[in-house]
């Protein structure tokens, strides 16, 4: 009786044995073709890499890996990856959102990965999201300077490859502006707006309620105009746990050689199964997406494709529901295909809390001098492109595309909100400088341009609005000869030790001589113009 289990046990061994030098271990073709299948719940898969245009590394850093001590992140990796991926596989899918990466990468590729990467996204495996130069904050940047980001973003997707994009895709910044859905939704020609953060306790309802995806009406007076199809994810920007493929990842990997140990295909799509079906419960029609991706993912694509392959193929093959590779395009069609009625929202989803006594706040008023500086420079870029305008650009002069550049970036939602650390503040304040330095040679040969005015040698000075002299004899004339009333105003020392201070930090070295007083004056200046006014002196300033 002793020897029985061990007889059993050697008896098990032995099948076991057979068993596994019977069976065959070959190549698996998946079957990934995007079907939608009416009756089931369908999975939209959507691989995504959310890439900060800055945060904890500067936006350069995050692009070619650097400063990786901090985070280990590198743009260029995600994208020579994915495109790689794509060209595996015809019915995988990506899509990209910020522009400024995006910009980085394609100015460095051969003309023949070009025509590959553009036949992607003319098929519609690589698509343009968003489409703006970076993700940008709804909080606290003026509208004109979202407006612009967007813009050349936009502009630079149309003239690259002919393609304008369908669906908003801002699923980072802290709270949502009403602003954004109108404005940069609705009447963008977006069909749809997706994003994560909201409310903890909103989510919570909503949840309850079946009411993440909504028809979001971002102006009362604008009415139905105004409107676009909103989904708001049941989780962050990321898939359900159990499902991140991230080559340090944890998640179980489907082991499908039956020649290995752990094979664990059947367990892996009883998971997946279990996943769609719980999202399923708090979504309206038999459509539901997962975000495959969080932030700076997919730098080894194949970690991800790998497993989505296999999770399409395998799920579909079970049948109890639906897996296809998708976009947030594809996904929008599907919802209006049926037809169904939503519930409107009408309002902000301002403030944003993520747990009890935690409400994302504080960046509405931190860095305020960097928000000031952002703001100046704005207002300063909108008056320069118009005075570029009217001169015309020149071929290879000075221009304002370094200023667009620096102010686009610094509307991210780790820039002008105040988020980011502290050295990649000041790389943001840099390329402001630098975009501002050549916009202020743009603006001085515009208004000699349009003035028919030549450099002088003489005792004046053509100004706008005021000019530090050190003489008291002096005479403000407008551009016909009449005398403008002026008034001298003299400088207190702690003044002149702050205009010492950021003049040698601007130009690298101390004043030559010393100002004593402001001229100041009323001016006029007319819309869309502008006036010159002559500061005469009867000795050097």
């Amino acid at each position: 009786m002793a020897m029985m289990p061990m007889a059993v046990i050697l008896l098990v061994a032995i099948l076991l044995a057979g068993g596994v030098s019977s069976a065959e271990s070959s190549y698996i073709d998946y079957n990934t073709t995007q079907i939608i299948v009416p009756g089931k719940i369908n999975v939209h898969l959507v691989p995504h890499s959310h890439d900060d245009v800055g945060w904890l590394k500067t936006v350069d850093q995050y692009y070619f890996g650097g400063n990786n001590s901090i985070r280990g992140a590198c743009v260029q990796n995600v994208l020579d990856s994915v495109i790689s991926a794509l060209f595996d596989d015809k019915n995988r899918k990506f899509i990209y959102v910020e522009m400024a990466f995006f910009q980085r990468w394609w100015r460095q590729q051969s003309n023949a990965k070009k025509i590959k990467v553009k036949e992607l996204v003319n098929s519609g495996q690589l698509e343009f999201i968003n489409g703006g130069m970076c993700m940008h904050d709804e909080a606290t940047p003026h509208y004109i300077d979202l407006i612009d980001q967007t813009t050349l973003g936009h502009k630079y997707i149309k003239d690259e490859f002919n393609q304008i994009p369908r669906v908003g895709w801002q699923i980072d910044p802290f709270g949502h502006s009403a602003v954004q859905a109108y404005l940069l939704g609705a009447e963008l020609g977006f069909d749809s707006l997706f994003f994560a953060r909201i409310d903890y306790q909103d989510r919570a309802k909503r949840l309850k309620e079946k009411t993440l995806e909504v028809v979001w009406q971002g102006s009362k007076s604008l009415g139905s105009s105004s409107q676009i199809f909103t989904g708001i994810f049941p989780r962050h920007y990321d898939p359900p746990d159990g499902f991140t493929f991230e080559i340090n990842d944890v998640s179980p990997p489907i082991q499908d050689d039956v020649l290995l140990f752990d094979y664990n295909v059947q367990e892996r799509v009883n998971d997946f199964i279990a996943a769609a079906l719980a999202q399923a419960n708090v979504t309206r029609t038999n459509h539901i997406m997962w975000a495959m991706g969080t932030d700076f993912r997919y730098q080894y694509a194949n970690s991800w494709f790998r497993q989505m392959d296999k999770f399409i193929h395998y799920v579909n093959q079970d049948g109890r529901i639906n897996a296809l590779y998708s976009t947030p395009s594809i996904y929008t069609d599907a919802k209006y295909a049926e037809n169904v009625q939503w519930p409107l929202k009408t309002d902000d989803f301002f403030p944003y809390a993520d747990k009890p006594n935690a409400y994302w706040t504080g960046y509405f008023t931190s860095r305020p001098a960097f928000k000031g500086y952002v703001r100046v420079l704005s207002a300063y870029y909108l008056a320069a492109r118009q005075l570029e305008f009217f001169k015309g650009r020149s071929a290879s002069g000075p221009n304002t595309e370094a200023l667009a550049d620096a102010l686009a970036i610094a509307q991210h939602h780790d820039a002008v909100s105040g988020t980011e650390r502290q050295h990649v503040a000041a790389d943001y304040a840099l390329r402001l400088s630098i975009g501002y330095k050549e916009a202020e040679k743009v603006v001085a040969s515009s208004l000699a341009f349009l003035a028919d005015s030549r450099s002088s040698t003489e005792q004046k000075n053509s100004v706008t609005s005021f000019q530090q002299v050190s003489s008291e004899r002096v005479v403000v004339k407008d551009s016909e000869g009449r005398e403008i009333e002026s008034q001298l105003i003299p400088l207190s020392n702690s003044t002149l030790r702050i205009r010492s201070q950021y003049i040698k930090a601007y130009l690298g070295k101390k004043p030559r001589e010393i100002a004593k007083y402001w001229v100041a004056f009323s001016v006029s200046v007319p819309p869309l113009g502008f006036s010159t006014y002559i500061v005469a002196t009867t000795k050097e300033t």
